[in-house]
C-alpha cells in the first residue's frame, strides 16, 4: 500500500479517554417527540440509536452530553463515572411522565471520551451498574464501562456506495472470506492478548483478500463482547465495534479501505441471544426487560444465554435499529444473521415439556418470525445493494423468499445440507465413492428452493472436527489433491461461496481463537499451491459470467454426465445469459488417471481448458493439463461431437465453449 494512501485514509490512533470536571446538576432535556415514543413502543422506531445512548450536543449554548436509557421498572437512574467518583445520585436522570420507561437528561461540560455506567435502582430495590445498551464505544476488556462517543469520520467510499448494487446483487460473483479479526494475524502469533489495531489489520487483510480474489469479507462478530472464548457471539455492546482493536473510527477506516479496493464487507450479526454478564442486557432494570420472562422461551440451553423478547415493541425497535445502525453508520454491505433456526423454533434444543406451542398449536415463534420479516423489509427498503444472509439449518420454507411471497425476506441462506453431504462424501476412501455419488448430487434436487450460499465456515474446523486438509483421505499428496478437487467442485457449484480463513492454504491445525493462523505453512510448496489454487478459482468466478449470472436460476445449471458411477467421474455444465457462454466441469473423484476421457456434445463449437486442479503451481503433477481440446464428430447423422480430454487423478478441470462464429481466433 502506498504511503500517501495511508496518510489520507488512516484515522487518528486510539487515545486514552480523558476526564473533565463536571459541575452542576443534570438538566431536564429531551430529544423525544410523542411520535418517536409511540414508534419505539410499537416496535417501529428503526433509528433508535439517534435518540438513545449518549449524544454530545449543545443545549442553550452549553456543550455537554445528553443521555437516554429505557429502564421501565427502575425507581431511580443516575449516571456514574470518573467525573463524579462513581457516586450514585450525583447526576440523576429524569423519568418521562408518559410512562414510556425512558430516563433522560443533559450533563453540561460532559464531553466525548468519558467513561460511564447507569446506576439503576431496579425492581425490589436492587441497585445495578449497567453499561449503555446503545453506547458506540466501550472500555477495553476486562473493563466494562461505556464511553461517551460521537463519530468523527470522513468517508471516502462514494464510488463504491454509488455502484454497490453491481457488486452485491444476486447476479454478481459472490465469494466470501470469513475472518476472525483477533486470530487472523497477531503481532505475537501465540499471545492471545496480542492484537493489531483495526488499521494495522486493514493494511494486511485488505491487500490479501484482493490478491486472493474474494469479492467479500465476512467478519465474525465485532460488536463489543466481554469473553474471547465466545468468538464474539456473546455480545454486550450491540452498537459498538469492539475496543480490542481501537476506536470506532478506525473500524470505519478499515471498511472504507475495503470499499476503495472494491471489496464488500459483511458483518456477523447475533440477534438470537445475549449473555448474562452483570453489566449487560440481562435483568437490565431488575426484571426481564430485554429477555422473555418465561424461561421456556427466554433461555438458550445450548449457549447458557438469554433470548430477546421479540414480542416487546421496545426490544424490536432496539434490534431492528441495530441492524440499520451498521448499514447506516458503518456502510456495511450485508448482515449474516446467526442461529436463525433457534429463533424460529420454540422447541429448538428443547425436550417435550420444556416448551409451549404457539397460539396455533405449532412450534414456530410467531413473534420472532414477524421480527425477522420486519427487519428484512427495512433493510431492503432503505438500503441499496445490500444482502441479509441467514444461517438456518432446517427445511423451514421460504427463508430467502420475499416477505410479499410469504417468505422471511432474507437475500440468501446458508446451504448446510450441501456442506454436510459434501464433507461426508470427500471424507470417504475413494474406493467407496462409486456407491455414494448421490451424496454429491443430492444438493441439486433442492438448490432452487432458496438462494443458497455454500459455507465451509469456522464451525467445520473446531471442536474435534479437524482442519479441512485432515478431513481428506489418503497420503499427503492425495489429501491435497482431494481438497483442491473439493474447492473446484465448490466454486463450480451454483450459489455464493464462503470459505473460512486458513482453509485457503490448508491450515494443519483446528482453528484456535487464541493464536494466529499458521502463516509459516505457506513457505511449503503444498500449502502455497493450495493457496494459489483457491485464488485461481476465486478469480475465475469473477471472470466467467456462467459461474455467477444464473447462480440461483435453474437455467444456469445442467447435469451433463452422471452415468459413470464406477469410475466416480461426474460432469455438469454452467450457463450464462451473456453471449450464451457455457462451461463444462469434469471431476474425477478417484486416484485413477483417466486418459482419453470422452464427453458427447451436440455442436462443433471448440472448447478450451480454463482451469485444471492438477497444475504444477497448485502442487499438482502437471501431467494432465489439456492444452488442446479435440472435439471430432462421431455420429454424422446426429451431428454429435466428442470432447476428448485427460482427467488427472483426484482432479477437476473446467472447459469453456468457444463459438467459432463469435471467436474466429
Amino acid at each position: 500500500m502506498h504511503h500517501s494512501k495511508e496518510k489520507e485514509t488512516s484515522p487518528k490512533p486510539y487515545e486514552e479517554v480523558h476526564f473533565v470536571e463536571t459541575s452542576g446538576p443534570v438538566w431536564n432535556y429531551s430529544l423525544f417527540s410523542e411520535e418517536t415514543i409511540t414508534n419505539f413502543q410499537q416496535g417501529t422506531l428503526y433509528n433508535a440509536y439517534q435518540f438513545f445512548g449518549n449524544k454530545q450536543i449543545e443545549v442553550l449554548g452549553t456543550a455537554g452530553t445528553y443521555f437516554a436509557v429505557w429502564a421501565p421498572n427502575a425507581t431511580r437512574v443516575s449516571i456514574v463515572g470518573n467525573f463524579n467518583n462513581w457516586q450514585d445520585g450525583i447526576h440523576p436522570l429524569f423519568v418521562r411522565l408518559d410512562k414510556s420507561g425512558i430516563w433522560e437528561g443533559f450533563i453540561p461540560n460532559c464531553k466525548r471520551g468519558e467513561v460511564y455506567k447507569y446506576s439503576i435502582h431496579g425492581f425490589e430495590g436492587k441497585i445495578m451498574q449497567k453499561g449503555d445498551p446503545y453506547a458506540h464505544f466501550w472500555e477495553k476488556k476486562p473493563l466494562t464501562a461505556s464511553i461517551t462517543w460521537n463519530f468523527e469520520y470522513d468517508w471516502k467510499d462514494l464510488q463504491w456506495m454509488d455502484t454497490r448494487e453491481e457488486h452485491n446483487s444476486l447476479a454478481s460473483p459472490y465469494s466470501v472470506y470469513e475472518v476472525h479479526l483477533a486470530s487472523w494475524m497477531r503481532p505475537d502469533p501465540f499471545d492471545e492478548e496480542s492484537y493489531f489495531s483495526y488499521w494495522q489489520i486493514a493494511q494486511r487483510l485488505v491487500p490479501y483478500v484482493k490478491q486472493m480474489g474474494f469479492t467479500h469479507v465476512e467478519l465474525m462478530p465485532v460488536m463489543e463482547y466481554p469473553f474471547d472464548g465466545s468468538w464474539g457471539y456473546q455480545g454486550t455492546g450491540y452498537f459498538a465495534p469492539t475496543s480490542r482493536f481501537g476506536n470506532p473510527e478506525e473500524f470505519m477506516a478499515m471498511i472504507d479501505f475495503f470499499h476503495q479496493e472494491g471489496i464488500g464487507v459483511i458483518l456477523d450479526w447475533v440477534p438470537s441471544h445475549f449473555p448474562y454478564d452483570s453489566h449487560g442486557l440481562f435483568m437490565f432494570d431488575g426484571t426481564h426487560t430485554y429477555e422473555y420472562a418465561d424461561m421456556r422461551k427466554g433461555y438458550h440451553p445450548d449457549w447458557n444465554s438469554y433470548i430477546f423478547n421479540y414480542k416487546r415493541g421496545e426490544v424490536r425497535s432496539f434490534l431492528i435499529s441495530n441492524a440499520r445502525f451498521w448499514l447506516d453508520k458503518f456502510h456495511v454491505d450485508g448482515l449474516r444473521v446467526d442461529a436463525v433456526s433457534s429463533m424460529l423454533k420454540l422447541d429448538y434444543s428443547r425436550n417435550d415439556g420444556e416448551w409451549e406451542p404457539n397460539e396455533f398449536g405449532g412450534n414456530g415463534n410467531m413473534e420472532a418470525i414477524a421480527f425477522l420479516k420486519d427487519m428484512n423489509q427495512m433493510v431492503y427498503r432503505d438500503f441499496t445493494g445490500v444482502q441479509t444472509i441467514a444461517e438456518e439449518a432446517t427445511n423451514w420454507p421460504g427463508v430467502s423468499k420475499p416477505t410479499y411471497a410469504d417468505g422471511l425476506g432474507f437475500g440468501m441462506k446458508w446451504m448446510m445440507g450441501w456442506m454436510h453431504d459434501t464433507l461426508r462424501y470427500f471424507k470417504q476412501d475413494p474406493l467407496y465413492r462409486p456407491f455414494q455419488q448421490n451424496q454429491l448430487t443430492f444438493s441439486m434436487m433442492y438448490y432452487q428452493d432458496e438462494n443458497f450460499m455454500l459455507p465451509l465456515s469456522h464451525d467445520e474446523v473446531v471442536h474435534g472436527k479437524s482442519p479441512m486438509i485432515y478431513k481428506m483421505p489418503g497420503d499427503e499428496w492425495q489429501k491435497f489433491a482431494n481438497l483442491r478437487l473439493l474447492y473446484t467442485y465448490m466454486f463450480a457449484h451454483p450459489g455464493a461461496k464462503l470459505l473460512f480463513m486458513g482453509n485457503e492454504f490448508a491450515q494443519t491445525e483446528e482453528w484456535n481463537y487464541k493464536t494466529s493462523l499458521r502463516w509459516d505453512l505457506i513457505e511449503h510448496p503444498s500449502h502455497a499451491g493450495m493457496k494459489a489454487c483457491v485464488a485461481a478459482l476465486a478469480h475465475l468466478l469473477k471472470q466467467e459470467p456462467a459461474l455467477y449470472e444464473q447462480q440461483f436460476n435453474p437455467e444456469g445449471f445442467a447435469w451433463h454426465d452422471l452415468d459413470h458411477r464406477e469410475e466416480s467421474v461426474i460432469c455438469f455444465r454452467r450457463m450464462s445469459t451473456t453471449d450464451n457462454q457455457e462451461l463444462m466441469i469434469v471431476l474425477n473423484m478417484t486416484p485413477q488417471e483417466r486418459l482419453g476421457w470422452r464427453l458427447s456434445v451436440s455442436s462443433s463449437d471448440q472448447w478450451t481448458e480454463i482451469f485444471n486442479s492438477d497444475e504444477i503451481n497448485y502442487w499438482g503433477t502437471g501431467n494432465y493439463v489439456n492444452n488442446t481440446v479435440i472435439c471430432p464428430i462421431y455420429q454424422t447423422n446426429a451431428d454429435l461431437h466428442e470432447i476428448n480430454i485427460s482427467l488427472p487423478p483426484l482432479g477437476g478441470c473446467i472447459l469453456k465453449r468457444i463459438n467459432p462464429n463469435l471467436n474466429p481466433s
